[in-house]
């Protein structure tokens, strides 16, 4: 722990030390906020009307080499707030300055000076640290590319150019990162995405909004039906919702309060209404809940919709699959009693387990997400602490691996999300289950139980995949492309050496109309396609590995002639007698 609060220092500490760089290469540079990060740091720097790209990065990273081989400390100085903003006003430094107006009158205001063996100040940023002491606590490191970044993630404010960087505490560390980030290069879901022909965007529908290709379409709709399936086979009923809903529902949920500016209005021709398109599906399925009398011999209720939602994300964090304008939600939502949380909770930790088991991201990490002091949550605090124990609780009683973290439960309660790891280490948050006492409070949910008398229930938010689209961009590069059989858009295809093989390919073909793999989605009918083109057999192999498909059969005559096919599998090839084709395929995983 020591060492890694250690790693966060240095890696504050190089973003000044890039910042006094730029200083010395760009003099007229004004600067934003310079923060460590996961693996590294950046600055947001306004370069004025130098521009600068990744070409110029080691140009940079040479000039703070050398700023670091010169020596320096880095020692903590207090300022009124008087003096704060006369060395930002001497400085040009107008970032700064908003940043110390901003700052509460009474605040201690504080700054780091970089200071030279011969005391003299290379660089004094305003920061509130920590930082390391000096500069032979710096590891290795390296500057890695530009991006634009808004002033304060304000679209309307000033486009600032942000230098990130990675650092580690020695060099093979680095070596590794930097080997694994190749890796996740060639794995990116936005290229393998457009290699396989899975989906694509268009300028004239909209940043953000993906449109999936029939082969993409396919693949995403098997997710989505094994993932039904699951919660099927745990007592959820499918429930559907519209598109569009009247603005009230979310003010009544609390939503419109406190992601307001993330909906998409709508508004009626005919009489001027106000709608919006739905963000979210909890308030529908509470509406659903409430169209009739309930009873405790009903609870608990289930709903799940796979449903598209629409959200007003800022063009600048859009990417790929990753963050879209237009996200589909495998939803679900129980009603029930206090008494049933404990049964429903592990009923839906088993769910995310089976459905990770089977994508091969098997090694599952849980995040209590709990409140946090801030004033941005509703509900009395005495049910979230009941609420945080019960969510601790489930992850103890179902031998969780589990971590606490404060500010990352949602609005109306804590949640338990589950973060997986991929084939290359990175971690993603995909799964969760969210425990709520503040909707059907403010929804005055209720049924009647054992004694005559209204009780109010208790909704429990689970989504499986979360978003499906999020979930295909980290399903794609977890697998680099090579989708297990069932869900492959095309399982097999068949290579030809030469036209003589014509009658028999119609046999193999035969073959692979009896195969249905019946799991884990069931009916799932063999989906294969024959390149009989006059194309060399090398050129029709480069274009099935191309497409990432799992099973190729190459047919010659000789194969013809012995009752077999060549079967090239993604690790290994093998002969297979044409009759046992059916067998030899549905053991594929």
């Amino acid at each position: 722990m020591n060492k890694q609060n250690e790693v966060e220092k240095m890696r504050h500490t190089l973003s000044h030390v890039l910042a006094a760089a730029v200083t010395e290469l760009y003099p007229t540079t004004t600067f934003g906020v310079g923060p460590a990060i996961e693996d590294g740091f950046y600055y947001d720097i306004d370069f004025g009307e130098d521009k600068i790209t990744e070409k110029d990065l080691d140009r940079i990273e040479k000039k703070m080499r050398g700023i670091i081989k010169r020596g320096f400390t880095m020692n903590r100085v207090v300022k009124k707030r008087e003096q704060a903003l006369d060395w930002a006003d001497q400085a040009g430094q107008k970032y700064k300055t908003e940043l110390i107006k901003d700052l509460p009158k009474n605040e201690e205001i504080t700054f780091y000076d970089m200071v030279a063996p011969n005391g003299k100040t290379v660089f004094t940023d305003l920061c509130k640290g920590p930082h390391i002491e000096s500069a032979k606590e710096i590891g290795a490191f390296k500057l890695t590319k530009v991006a634009g970044a808004y002033w304060r993630g304000d679209e309307k404010r000033e486009m600032l150019t942000r230098v990130y960087g990675v650092a580690f505490a020695t060099q093979e560390e680095l070596e590794e990162y930097l080997k694994r980030q190749e890796e996740a290069k060639a794995r990116d879901h936005r290229k393998l995405g457009k290699e396989l022909d899975l989906y694509t965007f268009s300028d004239l529908v909209g940043a953000g909004l993906p449109m999936f290709t029939p082969r993409g379409t396919l693949m995403r709709d098997l997710l989505a039906d094994y993932s039904l399936s699951l919660r099927k086979k745990a007592g959820f009923d499918r429930v559907w919702t519209p598109h569009i809903t009247k603005v009230d529902l979310y003010k009544t949920s609390g939503h419109y309060a406190k992601f307001g500016d993330e909906l998409f209005m709508v508004h009626s021709q005919v009489n001027g209404e106000e709608f919006a398109l739905k963000p979210m599906n909890c308030p529908h399925h509470t509406q659903i809940f409430a169209s009739r009398p309930r009873t405790y011999k009903e609870m608990p209720v289930r709903y799940m919709e796979p449903t598209t939602d629409y959200r007003d994300e800022k063009s600048g964090e859009l990417g790929g699959l990753s963050r879209v304008r237009s996200l589909t939600q495998d939803d679900s939502h129980v009603f029930c009693r206090e008494s049933q949380i404990k049964a429903e909770i592990a009923n839906l930790v088993s769910i995310v387990k089976e459905f990770y088991e089977e994508m091969g991201m098997m090694k599952l990490r849980a995040r209590l997400s709990y409140r946090s002091d801030e004033d941005k949550y509703l509900g009395d605090k005495k049910l979230w602490k009941m609420a945080q124990e019960q969510i601790k609780q489930a992850a103890i009683d179902n031998k969780l691996d589990f971590f606490e973290m404060e500010g990352e439960a949602a609005f109306y309660g804590p949640k338990i999300d589950f973060m997986a790891e991929d084939a290359i280490g990175r971690e993603h948050q995909v799964a969760t289950i969210q425990l709520d006492f503040v909707q059907p409070e403010r929804f005055g949910l209720e049924f009647v139980n054992e004694k005559g008398e209204k009780e109010r229930p208790v909704m429990i938010h689970h989504a499986t995949m979360g978003s499906i689209e999020r979930f295909m961009s980290v399903f794609i590069e977890h697998t680099a492309g090579w989708f297990p059989l069932w869900v492959a858009p095309e399982q097999v295809r068949i290579l030809t050496v030469n036209d003589k093989v014509a009658k028999y390919v119609k046999e193999i073909c035969a073959e692979l109309d009896t195969v249905e793999l019946m799991k884990p989605v069931k009916n799932n009918a063999l989906r294969y396609s024959v390149d009989d083109s006059d194309d060399s057999l090398g050129k029709k192999i480069k274009r099935a590995t191309e497409m990432k498909i799992p099973v190729v059969l190459i047919v010659g005559e000789k194969d013809m002639e012995a009752g077999e096919v060549s079967v090239r599998l993604h690790d290994k090839e093998e002969k297979v007698v044409l009759k046992e084709l059916a067998k030899y395929l549905v053991k594929i995983k």
